[in-house]
């Protein structure tokens, strides 16, 4: 039998398959979900019982590193949910590595008022 290649996208969708089968979002305690692509970074907070969006945050229009754009986005997001009654959260690193832009927007989120 053959050795299959993956590339470092299938092992990401591969992790990301395996938590999302125990981090669900609630009404009452929604999914901040996070996904980075090499230059840019998106959040959502997402109900997934009514399969909603609840809030939501890009870096599209943001400058600096990405660090700097995770803070603004995880700052942006946090604003949005508690605008909608929002407060504690559940957070979907998406597969990727908790360190660099993804621990800055959960940290900016922190700060921001969600809990999680």
């Amino acid at each position: 039998m053959a050795h299959i290649l993956k590339t470092k996208k299938d092992l990401r969708e591969r992790r990301h398959r395996r938590v999302r089968g125990t981090v669900y979002g609630t009404e009452a305690k929604p999914r901040l979900a996070v996904f980075r692509s090499n230059a840019q970074i998106y959040a959502q907070v997402i109900n997934d019982d009514a399969s909603s969006t609840v809030a939501s945050a890009s870096s599209l229009k943001e400058k600096g590193s990405m660090t700097e754009k995770a803070q603004a986005v995880g700052k942006a997001v946090a604003d949005a949910a508690k605008a909608k009654g929002v407060s504690k959260v559940v957070f979907d690193r998406g597969g990727f590595k908790y360190t660099g832009s993804i621990k800055a927007l959960a940290d900016a989120a922190r700060e921001a008022g969600l809990k999680f």
